[in-house]
């Protein structure tokens, strides 16, 4: 399958250097730099698996960790079978092989999907009132052949059942500053610790510095743009001597007087081989200050269907395009409640897609990006949002809902939509802070 999804230019990809890869058998190509979920959608494939109970089709989210839908399973070889790994975080390499999770026979056609007509039957938390083995013919029924099939039909992806062959290391760390997340307030953060004589160690989930602005085209930091500011910045930063930098490193654990463990994939982004190289290095580290910088995480809108595959977040159309040089669609609806989705139909149209509409929620939003949206001749329906989307294994049309200023609501269809992109804002990722027992506290001037 060509790349029929990539745009001519752009991006942070190396064009020079195809890779093959496979997903569910198929073989396809994508580029070093890509993500799987990057690739797969340069290939115009957006089905991606299936919800765990009524087995519905589920396509690609996000573009990072906060990813829910695209888990797949890597296979690189005996024992180093590995489920549940989030595509947007799979790194690309020759010989990738991928497969889909929770379906059979195959992923296009599912037999579970017929759990999708008995809804009805399946409630929320139904299996905590009705899994009871049958009295009448005593428990050999109920071990013989209810248990087993309830036990492969829990779970998503399978584990190995071969022992894993790799070496996983673990190593301590003393520093003055622990700096986790490389986006550009992680990095400022870093360079001015280490610009004071603090031992710094830095870290970020993703393969290179940069955070946001791997993804960035117009914003301009101390004067400068964002892309040379990132690489003036990483490169002040790595000519300090007390500065440790460890690219794909998850802090997942903040714990008293500010120990983090940090787990650092060392092998996974390339082609397994037969080198005695440890897979991952456990990091133990103590810092006398902890700075998170772990950014934030675009909020979605609630309404029917928008779990369809072809309904993604705004910003994650945004990277796919400026980082990995994707156009996730051809003729696309963005639902906001934010003026950011504004900027990503502006980047989309510039990149030749068509913006079908925009449906705001806000009765009368306003700001540059509302009116460079105007002056392009966008469609714009202030007081409007998604209310029902259409399509089975990708979205083909939308239901909007338009409120009237009489309170009458009315409806109109967006028909041919491949793509719905939505918006409802931002929210900080906390995760480690409120596991350290941090506290938050809602400001109403800000609406934060």
């Amino acid at each position: 399958m060509s790349q029929k999804h990539r745009t001519p230019a752009g991006g942070r990809i190396d064009r020079g250097k195809p890779l093959d890869f496979t997903f569910d058998g198929r073989r396809l190509t994508g580029y070093a730099g890509d993500t799987l979920a990057s690739a797969l959608l340069a290939n115009g494939v957006h089905l991606v698996g299936r919800s765990f109970k009524y087995h519905r089709p589920r396509g690609i989210l996000a573009a990072g960790s906060e990813e829910p839908n695209a888990l797949v399973t890597i296979d690189r070889g005996a024992g180093r079978t590995t489920p549940n790994l989030r595509a947007t975080q799979v790194e690309l390499y020759e010989g990738l092989a991928a497969h889909s999770q929770n379906r059979w026979p195959s992923l296009g056609f599912d037999v579970g999907a017929i759990n999708d007509h008995m809804g009805a039957l399946f409630s929320a938390g139904f299996y905590y009132k009705t899994f009871m083995g049958p009295r009448l013919f005593g428990l050999g029924p109920w071990k013989k052949i209810f248990e087993p099939a309830i036990r492969r039909a829990a779970g998503l992806g399978r584990a190995p059942a071969q022992a894993d062959p790799d070496r996983y290391a673990c190593r301590f760390a003393h520093c003055d500053v622990l700096v986790v997340g490389a986006g550009p307030a992680g990095l400022a953060a870093a360079l001015s610790a280490a610009e004071s004589g603090a031992r710094v160690i830095l870290c970020d989930e993703q393969a290179e510095p940069g955070g946001s602005l791997l993804a960035e085209t117009t914003a301009r930091i101390d004067g400068y743009e964002a892309q040379a500011w990132l690489a003036n910045t990483i490169a002040e930063l790595r000519r300090h001597e007390r500065v440790r930098i460890l690219p794909r490193t998850q802090a997942f654990g903040y714990y008293a007087q500010n120990f983090v463990a940090l787990a650092q994939s060392l092998t996974d982004h390339r082609a397994p081989d037969d080198t005695d190289r440890p897979r991952e290095r456990l990091w133990q580290v103590r810092a006398t200050e902890v700075v998170l910088a772990t950014g934030a995480i675009e909020r979605p809108l609630v309404f029917p269907g928008n779990d369809r595959p072809g309904v993604m977040l705004a910003d994650a159309a945004r990277t796919y395009l400026t980082r990995y040089g994707v156009r996730a669609g051809t003729r696309i609806l963005v639902a906001t409640a934010h003026d950011d989705a504004y900027g990503v139909a502006l980047d989309l149209a510039q990149a030749g897609a068509s913006i079908a509409l925009i449906a705001d929620m806000r009765p009368d939003p306003q700001g540059p990006l509302v009116d460079t949206a105007q002056a392009a001749g966008m469609r714009i329906e202030t007081a409007s949002a998604v209310v029902e989307t259409r399509g089975r294994r990708r979205v083909t049309s939308a239901r909007i809902g338009h409120l009237g200023t009489d309170g009458a609501v009315r409806a109109s269809e967006a028909p041919g939509v491949d793509l719905v992109l939505m918006s409802g804002g931002w929210t900080p990722s906390v995760h480690l802070f409120s596991q350290s027992r941090g506290k938050l506290a809602y400001d109403d001037a800000t609406g934060t």
